[in-house]
């Protein structure tokens, strides 16, 4: 006969699929989590732009200058989301401004692929998976914060 565990902070309890993905049930963990991921994969992102803009430029067809431009921006950015997810309980008005500039990205990227860009087959691709991998982030947040406000 087995034992059930019991339950720890820890433990997901949550039917929350959120609650499996970030290992974690409680909310503002959560929330720490998916803001950390986001600032990781954001400044690994704009650190290969800045330094390999010129190669990833090429095999983008994406403008060198511009990559160096958004590498530059997307660092800065990463940053401050680490900030923000290192905080015990991240202001909700700066989260809210995170979930915000991301759907922006997304939106832009994905403009800029029919408006403006005219990317290489791997720019093409590369573009809407971006776009679609910043507003998974900003879903992921929203998500969170939602579950942090009615505990």
């Amino acid at each position: 006969m087995s034992a059930t565990p019991t339950p720890t902070p820890s433990t997901p309890t949550s039917a929350s699929p959120l609650a499996g993905f970030a290992r974690t049930s409680d909310p503002g963990t959560m929330l720490r989590r998916f803001l950390a991921l986001d600032a990781v994969v954001t400044t690994a992102n704009g650190v290969a732009y800045a330094a390999a803009s010129g190669p990833l430029g090429r095999l983008l067809g994406v403008d060198p200058g511009l990559l160096l431009a958004l590498g530059v921006f997307l660092v800065l950015f990463g940053a401050g989301v680490g900030v923000l997810a290192g905080r015990r309980s991240p202001a909700v008005v700066a989260v809210r401004a995170v979930i915000e500039a991301n759907l922006i990205w997304a939106a832009l990227s994905l403009v800029a692929l029919a408006v403006w860009l005219s990317p290489t087959t791997a720019g093409a691709v590369w573009v809407p998976l971006q776009a679609v991998t910043v507003a998974g982030f900003a879903a992921l947040q929203y998500a969170a914060l939602r579950m942090l406000r009615t505990v």
